[in-house]
């Protein structure tokens, strides 16, 4: 259970997020610095930051105050004044605030991670690779495991369900984080979301740096040469010329340079949604649905070539860290007060406890 609907968590709970997106800013810049090159503001299928920012926040507030308003409307002159009314009710001061600096420490943390993958094969050229594949090869006896699904899912319908379950990424993280923030009586686990997508980036930046890799669609691309042509392929086609742009002229050109493989990202953030939502979430229907679109997004990363099988166990761990660390950062494993409380009171008169003792008892749990 989560707070009463009419509160909402201090600011303070977005301490780990802020600290995570200061971090990685830090490095960013410091990066930005010794390559001497500036940095970017990648732009989204909803443009640049600066613009997607402010639609996910009027989005946030539009869903949830539109249609309220629109309820008690009587007549459509009244609709802007009841949209004032219902935004003044539902989003005080004191639940906003948090929401926009948890949504500012995320775009954030986001920006930097897209900067440092930029920077990647400036300041990490040597790729292993040829030593991802072979471990891919040593787990499935040679064959690669990506031949397989393309022999047990065919190469026809199965290619295109695929690549619009890998592109509808691009929607899933920003509306996910919105209808996080917008969801009233939730902050906390809202909180929770938000800190552990930030860990997610920061922590897939840090693999990114530590195995340098393209992924199978770019080492082994006859392996992939018989699929059709997708969303999927045109973007491999499109990242792949942004990273030639920036490795032969890295201040020549304004392209983004997107490509690295371990850990995969896909997988660890649609896996942090699952498991978070398993916690929090009573709806089965939820529930189901994101860990279907988990499995989903798992198969295509390696049915596409995005991926080894090393990236994509290297997700799942990524994932299950940041759901972890962002728990103990937003303390949801800490014990409430008023549940200790409730219990050293309930002990003490089990026992016969005088009242002197019993308020010493509660004092030590604070």
């Amino acid at each position: 259970m989560d707070e009463p609907a009419g509160r909402a968590v201090p600011w303070g709970a977005y301490g780990l997020a802020m600290a995570v997106a200061l971090a990685t800013s830090i490095a960013a810049v410091a990066c930005a610095l010794v390559l001497n090159l500036p940095l970017r503001d990648p732009d989204g299928f909803l443009g640049p930051t600066y613009v997607r920012l402010p639609l996910i926040v009027a989005a946030m507030l539009a869903v949830d105050v539109v249609p309220r308003a629109v309820v008690r409307m009587r007549s459509l002159r009244t609709l802007p004044e009841l949209v004032l009314q219902v935004a003044r009710d539902r989003w005080p001061w004191r639940r906003l605030l948090p929401a926009l600096i948890g949504l500012a420490a995320f775009y954030v943390t986001y920006v930097s991670y897209r900067n440092l993958k930029h920077f990647l094969p400036l300041l990490r050229p040597t790729l292993v690779d040829d030593e991802l594949r072979a471990l891919d090869s040593a787990l499935t006896g040679g064959t690669p495991p990506a031949q397989y699904l393309h022999e047990l899912l065919g190469i026809g319908v199965a290619a295109h369900v695929l690549s619009w379950i890998y592109l509808a990424f691009l929607v899933f993280v920003p509306a996910s984080l919105a209808l996080a923030l917008v969801s009233r009586g939730r902050s906390g686990d809202a909180s929770w979301y938000v800190t552990a997508l930030c860990l997610n980036w920061a922590l897939g930046t840090a693999s990114y740096y530590i195995l340098p890799s393209m992924g199978p669609i770019y080492s082994e691309p006859d392996v992939f040469r018989m699929l059709p042509d997708t969303g999927t392929w045109q973007l491999q086609v499109s990242l792949l010329e942004s990273r030639s742009l920036v490795v032969t002229d890295p201040g020549g050109t304004d392209r983004v340079q997107s490509i690295a493989a371990f850990a995969s990202l896909h997988v660890s953030i649609v896996l942090t949604a699952a498991l978070i939502a398993q916690l929090v979430l009573s709806s089965l229907v939820v529930r189901t649905s994101l860990w279907t679109y988990f499995g989903l997004t798992a198969i295509a990363t390696i049915y596409f070539g995005w991926h080894y099988v090393a990236d994509d166990v290297a997700g799942v761990a990524i994932a299950l860290a940041s759901v972890a660390l962002a728990g103990w950062g937003t303390g949801r494993f800490r014990r409430p007060a008023a549940a200790v409380q409730e219990t050293v009171e309930a002990d003490a008169g089990r026992r016969g406890a005088p009242l002197a003792q019993l308020r010493r008892r509660v004092q030590g749990f604070r």
